[in-house]
């Protein structure tokens, strides 16, 4: 059975971090160990939570308890996401190390967290730089949305060939696979939304429609299904096609149910068989 250590934030009300990233990966079949980096009421977006930063050495303890359990030595892989503080960034960095000296063959799939287009930062100024520097040369996968790309190759990027361009230097720094979530090229029909997933085997764009809403939450799923896919395939095309399956669906029947949170138990059958397929386009 396929194990992953997701080392994320947790919310009690709604669904962010860990609250989101967890039961789709279950919904799969998929042994998951979540290691809390805080334990929020609800996420921020809702302007006030209450709810403590957990100490990073104190999640780090969590994590070597667990290896004091021989867990590590069967984990696939780690999923890392937002990140409160740099200093949580070095406890997810020290997971990682001692994830792959219990087992070589894991891989660290990191969502580097920092911002969106129209929101600009949301993370302290600590965060960007620690994931440029320290995390790229070490996480085999990467998830960024198009905006955390053109901070972390530290330029902006309007055509498909530059987001390629940028992709390829990640890829030069460390990443084998690199999945840009929000693509916005010059050629982006804005009725759409598009995906873009790199690897050894080519760069590979699926498109789907626009759904007009925003969920908090939904990249840590998309994060989580896309790694999913890619231990259970070992091809980033197939994984790229069945997570933007899966996230269309399941926001969809969110905008269907009218919630202001990802409808994650009543949408959970789009995890596993989705109601729509979409084909990548070979982009390269």
């Amino acid at each position: 059975m396929t194990s992953i250590l997701s080392i994320q934030s947790s919310v009690a009300y709604g669904h962010a971090g860990n609250s989101a990233a967890a039961f789709p990966l279950m919904r799969m079949g998929i042994e998951v160990l979540p290691v809390l980096t805080v334990h929020f009421s609800n996420h921020t977006g809702y302007g006030a939570w209450r709810g403590p930063l957990l100490d990073p050495a104190d999640v780090l303890e969590v994590v070597r308890g667990i290896d004091d359990r021989g867990a590590l030595a069967g984990c696939d892989a780690l999923l890392s996401g937002y990140l409160g503080n740099g200093d949580t960034g070095g406890t997810v960095l020290a997971a990682a190390e001692l994830l792959r000296e219990r087992n070589p063959e894991a891989i660290w799939c990191c969502d580097p967290v920092m911002g969106d287009v129209g929101r600009g930062f949301f993370v302290r100024d600590d965060v960007p730089p620690m994931f440029r520097d320290r995390v790229v040369p070490m996480a085999q996968v990467l998830t960024p949305n198009h905006f955390e790309l053109d901070h972390l190759v530290g330029r902006r990027t309007q055509s498909l060939e530059e987001i390629l361009e940028a992709t390829d230097e990640l890829r030069s720094r460390g990443p084998r696979t690199v999945l840009v979530t929000s693509v916005v090229s010059a050629d982006t029909d804005p009725a759409t939304v598009q995906l873009l997933a790199v690897d050894d085997a080519g760069a590979h764009l699926v498109t789907t429609p626009k759904l007009e809403a925003y969920f908090v939450g939904s990249g840590d799923v998309t994060s989580a299904l896309f790694l999913a896919h890619l231990l259970a395939t070992g091809s980033a095309r197939t994984a790229v096609e069945n997570t933007a399956a899966s996230m269309f669906g399941l926001l969809a029947r969110t905008l269907e149910l009218g919630r202001r949170e990802l409808a994650l138990v009543a949408g959970q059958e789009e995890f596993v068989a989705p109601t729509r397929t979409f084909t990548a386009e070979r982009v390269r």
